[in-house]
C-alpha cells in the first residue's frame, strides 16, 4: 500500500478509537446524541468546504448532492445502530465485531464485484485482521456481561453495524474515485444532510436533546470534530489505494478500542483481547507491505 495512504489510515484509526470510547460513555437517547454531533460536524466543516470550493474554482455539481444524500442515509443507519449496540453491549464486543465485519464484506465485494486484485499478501492480511477481530470480540464467558441476552444483542448489533460500514465504505470508494468527488466536499455534503434528515426527530425530542447537550456537551463537541477528521483521512487514503486494502488497514482502531475497553472501562478478558490484537497487528503489517 502507498506509504502516505497507510499513514493517513493509521492516524484515522487512533482518532476513530478515541471518539468511539467517548460515544460508549454517553447515556441517554442515541438519536439525540447522533443529531448533536452530526450538527457539530456540519458547522465545523461547512465554512472549510466553501472556502476550498472558492479557492479551487469548482462549480457545484448534481453529483455532490447525490453522493452526499446516499452517504447521509448510510451513515445515519450506521450511527443509530452503533449507539444502540453500545447501549446494550460491551465496547469490546460491539466495536471489534462492527469494525471486523465491515472490511470483511468490503474486501469480498471489492474483489468479487469491483474486480480489485490486492494480491495474496493483501488478502492474507485482510484475513488476519478479520480473524483477530473475531478473537477479540467473541471471547469471555457470558457472566462477564450483564447476561447472555445482552451479550447476544451486542453481537447482533455489532454485526449489523459492520454491514452498514461495508455499505458506506464501498459507496465512499465509488464517490471519490468513480464519481470523482472531492473528499472534503463529499463528506461535508453528507454531514449537512445527516443533520437535516434527523432534524425533525430532534425537534420532536427537544427535551432529550437539551438534556443530552447539558450532560454530554464535551463528548458531543469532541466526537463532532474527531469523527469527520478520522473519516476524511480515510477518504483521502481511498484516492491513493484500493478499498480492499484501505478497509482492513483502518481496523488498527480495534486494537486501541480493545485496550481502552480493558484499561479505561474495566471490561474483562484481557488476555484473549491482547492475543487478538497481535493477530490484527500481523494483518496490518501484511497489508502495509502488500
Amino acid at each position: 500500500m502507498n506509504a502516505t495512504a497507510l499513514a493517513l489510515v493509521l492516524v484515522a484509526a487512533v482518532v476513530h478509537a478515541y471518539w468511539n470510547l467517548l460515544a460508549k460513555r454517553v447515556t441517554g437517547s442515541g438519536t439525540a446524541f447522533v443529531w448533536l454531533y452530526y450538527s457539530v460536524s456540519a458547522v465545523a466543516l461547512l465554512p472549510v468546504a466553501v472556502a476550498a470550493v472558492l479557492i479551487t474554482g469548482d462549480r457545484p455539481q448534481w453529483s455532490w448532492l447525490l453522493g452526499g444524500a446516499v452517504t447521509a442515509v448510510l451513515h445515519i443507519a450506521y450511527a443509530l445502530v452503533l449507539q444502540r449496540g453500545y447501549a446494550v453491549g460491551d465496547l469490546s464486543v460491539v466495536y471489534p465485531l462492527a469494525r471486523g465485519t465491515g472490511p470483511l464484506l468490503s474486501v469480498a465485494v471489492a474483489v468479487l464485484v469491483l474486480g480489485e486484485r490486492p494480491g495474496w499478501l493483501g488478502v492474507a492480511g485482510a484475513v488476519l485482521v478479520v480473524g483477530g477481530v473475531l478473537v477479540i470480540g467473541t471471547g469471555g464467558s457470558p457472566g462477564q456481561s450483564a447476561d447472555r441476552a445482552a451479550r447476544r444483542a451486542g453481537i447482533g448489533y455489532g454485526l449489523l453495524t459492520g454491514a452498514t460500514i461495508a455499505a458506506y465504505t464501498l459507496w465512499d470508494a465509488h464517490a471519490v474515485t468513480g464519481l470523482g468527488l472531492s473528499p472534503l466536499v463529499y463528506f461535508t455534503a453528507g454531514a449537512v444532510l445527516q443533520g437535516a434528515l434527523l432534524a425533525p426527530v430532534a425537534l420532536r425530542r427537544r427535551t432529550e436533546v437539551t438534556d443530552m447537550w447539558r450532560r454530554h456537551r464535551r463528548e458531543v463537541l469532541v466526537v463532532g470534530v474527531a469523527s469527520p477528521v478520522a473519516y476524511l483521512l480515510v477518504l483521502f487514503a481511498l484516492t491513493m489505494a484500493p478499498v480492499s486494502l484501505v478497509a482492513p488497514a483502518r481496523e488498527l482502531s480495534i486494537v486501541l478500542g480493545g485496550l481502552a475497553a480493558w484499561r479505561v472501562l474495566g471490561e474483562a478478558d484481557a488476555v484473549r483481547r491482547l492475543a487478538g490484537s497481535v493477530v490484527v497487528l500481523a494483518g496490518i503489517t501484511a497489508i502495509a507491505v502488500a
